[in-house]
């Protein structure tokens, strides 16, 4: 399984909501559809912006805390048909139980628990690889030795 944070939320070309995971080195990132309102409940929660009444996920952590359940960590773990599958682990009085979920609904939960995100490994050979600003910072040095140690005379001018 891999770690994963919650990026953001954003809407793709077709005004879609899109939440953002990725690895913590940020070189992977899941892009996963989720519908408008598990993506108003990942944003508020990401923003820190509490409702006046409580949604859906603020109830259901309401109603786990009431009763001394905790989530231990909530999965992605597959993908099929581009449709992705989530688990939500719950622990009380040391039993362990796997809740089937929708990833959103996981996501929105996990953040509310202060749970963490996995990703089974089938499910991120789908994710994105991401290039690095070290990387890029890399490359930049590498173009800023070349620029100062060229001259011209290491260019010959072609007359065809």
């Amino acid at each position: 399984m891999i770690w994963m944070k919650v990026k953001g939320v954003a809407m793709d070309h077709q005004m879609n909501p899109v939440v953002l995971l990725t690895d913590a080195e940020e070189r992977l990132a899941l892009p996963i559809w989720v519908g408008p309102a598990e993506a108003q409940a990942i944003a508020l929660q990401l923003q820190g912006i509490t409702p006046p009444r409580p949604m859906t996920h603020d109830l259901l952590r309401n109603i786990l805390q009431s009763m001394d359940v905790s989530v231990k960590r909530v999965v992605v773990t597959d993908v099929r048909d581009q449709t992705y599958y989530a688990e939500i682990h719950l622990v009380r009085d040391g039993r362990e139980n796997a809740i089937d979920s929708r990833p959103s609904d996981a996501i929105a939960l996990a953040l509310r628990m202060n749970a963490p995100i996995f990703v089974d490994e089938k499910v991120a050979a789908h994710a994105i690889p991401l290039k690095k600003e070290e990387d890029q910072d890399q490359e930049m040095e590498e173009w800023r030795r070349f620029i100062e140690n060229v001259k011209p005379s290491d260019f010959k001018r072609s007359l065809h």
